[in-house]
């Protein structure tokens, strides 16, 4: 049974799944590079899926968590808990079972989560 998430207004519940695939578009619309999203649920108990992606510079770092932040909001009605900043170059945004990571290229490189989760396989890859 898939996992579902109550909106904060109340309305429909929205799968895990789905809302990960949303993030990915979202992601895409601001030409993150690299997306994949992880299904972890076999793997882990913290969340059922990952999303990761990369951004060239911090702007678009942060374009991308400011646009994935609005609109799941004005979508779903969640706000999440976001951590680490642009100049960092990597921002967990954390919808509880689905956890959004936004890396530099170097960050990305240097701490390679999908080697770390290598067991699972993508179920969505953009390049």
């Amino acid at each position: 049974m898939a996992q579902s998430y109550a909106s904060l207004s109340g309305e429909n519940a929205i799968e895990t799944a789905s809302l990960a695939r949303r993030i990915v578009d979202l992601a895409e619309d601001k030409q993150a590079h690299e997306i994949a999203m992880l299904d972890i649920r076999t793997q882990s108990t913290i969340a059922d899926y990952f999303v990761i992606c990369s951004g060239d510079n911090d702007r678009q770092l942060r374009a991308i968590v400011d646009h994935i932040d609005e609109e799941v909001h004005r979508e779903y009605g969640m706000n999440p808990r976001i951590e680490g900043s642009s100049d960092t170059g990597w921002i967990v945004i954390d919808y509880a079972d689905v956890v959004v990571h936004v890396f530099s290229a170097a960050q990305r490189d240097y701490y390679r989560l999908e080697r770390l989760w290598s067991k699972v396989p993508p179920v969505v890859v953009v390049q």
